[in-house]
């Protein structure tokens, strides 16, 4: 039988958590304070560990800092005060799996136990990642994987930050894959692509005739993600007014469709990411701080394929097998100067553009070969640290698209330098905001 070990000072609350432990099937432990629950974890092996966040010795979070270094398999809940918002995240940034706040909702306990207990279940499979889906033997990829790996084992909100056409839903995936909810749902929603004013309703759902047009009840995609994991694509487009409610769903751990009166629990795991600077959008006033805190617990940083150039030859291989497959399940095969060619370029779009140009270059090339001339890349811009870098046109290229070729990767690096704070990259450019702004719009770059 699986062993529980429950922390807490008040007998009752003891009691409760015992009697809720042993309904299922678990054989139980108790302690009072931290110098006995560390003593426990010390001499006896756990399947979960619920503490109270104040004991009389010490604080919660010093159980969950230990079992972090000396037990990290142990999966451990801290129960809070209602409302308080910090200690939870605290604790998940520590490494707790969850939390639960007082007074204890017995439905949500069982849910979040019948989690915990499975993500021990399913232990050894969150070790071994499935890495056909994330190619790479870089450093970076490496340390990507590691870090999936560690945040797949907490309920605690992850924040995926990368460079548009890098891999964020993948990641994403991957982490509900080696998570406790890989037999949940997966939902992804692009926050850019609803419009606001029906925002609300996709999100929450609603009530029949809670509108005009509402001539059913409609599920929202935050109770689609019923038991998985919700992933927040973009989430820097949120509204405002909509951050708001989000931050109440995540506070709560409930959410109020259109025209309910009351609220209704939900048990999700939130994802998020976006390619913009969500620290710098704060300090401007266009996204919520206290969201941004609880959306930030754990940050993934998706690394930029020219910060691993040395993991194109295995992406190519894999990206010219598929499509052989794609085109007529025919043999294709790229030479060794295209692949050169390939590693000398900046891709500003990432592994998302190398997809693509593998893609064209498969239609063009003649033989089932693609060389080096069958890319057709744009030229690359060859000084590094210049905000405004000098390119020469070649005889019988277009003027104009090479001009535009060299505004738009200027442009980019200043984005980029800037971590995409466009009053920041225009001051660097030499240019008004507006006039930047424009050319982005005008470029296709955004």
């Amino acid at each position: 039988m699986a062993r529980a070990l429950i922390i807490d000072d008040e007998p009752d609350i003891r009691e409760l958590l015992s009697i809720t432990l042993e309904r299922m099937d678990l054989e139980i432990a108790t302690a009072e304070t931290v110098a006995a629950g560390l003593n426990a974890l010390r001499s006896g092996t756990f399947a979960l560990c619920l503490t109270d966040m104040k004991l009389p010795d010490g604080n919660g979070l010093d159980i969950v800092e230990w079992i972090q270094k000396h037990k990290p398999h142990t999966p451990v809940a801290v129960i809070t005060a209602h409302g308080n918002v910090e200690s939870a995240v605290r604790a998940l940034k520590l490494g707790a799996f969850d939390f639960i706040s007082k007074p204890l909702d017995l439905a949500a306990l069982r849910k979040l136990i019948g989690a915990t207990l499975k993500l021990g279940e399913g232990a050894e499979s969150t070790i071994q990642l499935p890495q056909v889906k994330l190619l790479g033997q870089s450093s970076k990829m490496t340390q990507l994987r590691e870090l999936i790996e560690r945040v797949a084992r907490s309920q605690a909100p992850v924040h995926i930050y990368g460079e548009s056409g890098t891999g964020k839903e993948l990641v994403a995936h991957l982490i509900h894959d080696a998570s406790a909810r890989r037999d949940g749902p997966f939902i992804p929603v692009n926050c850019g692509a609803i419009p606001t004013e029906l925002m609300e309703s996709e999100l929450f759902g609603h009530k029949k005739g809670s509108f005009t047009g509402a001539v059913a009840d409609k599920l929202g995609l935050i109770q689609s993600a019923e038991g998985g994991t919700l992933f927040l694509d973009e989430i820097a487009d949120l509204p405002l007014h909509m951050q708001v409610k989000l931050l109440r769903v995540i506070q709560e751990k409930s959410v109020r469709p259109v025209g309910e009166s009351r609220e209704v629990p939900t048990d999700i795991r939130l994802l998020s990411a976006t390619h913009k600077n969500l620290a710098a959008l704060v300090a401007e006033g266009k996204f919520r701080e206290d969201l941004y805190y609880r959306v930030n617990v754990i940050e993934v940083r998706v690394p930029s394929l020219r910060e691993r150039l040395e993991d194109i030859p295995e992406l190519v291989d894999a990206m010219v097998t598929k499509l052989g497959k794609q085109v007529g399940n025919r043999e294709l095969s790229i030479t060794d100067s295209a692949i050169k060619t390939l590693g000398n370029y900046h891709f500003p779009g990432n592994v998302r553009e190398l997809e693509n140009i593998l893609e064209r270059a498969a239609t063009l090339c003649s033989g089932g070969v693609i060389d080096a001339g069958d890319l057709q890349l744009r030229p690359k811009i060859a000084t590094a640290e210049a905000s405004m870098p000098a390119s020469s046109v070649s005889p019988g290229e277009n003027l104009g698209d090479a001009l535009e070729d060299i505004e738009r990767d200027a442009i980019v690096r200043a984005l980029e330098q800037t971590r995409y704070n466009k009053t920041k990259a225009a001051a660097l450019l030499g240019m008004t905001f507006r006039s930047l702004r424009y050319r982005i719009k005008k470029l296709g770059i955004e």
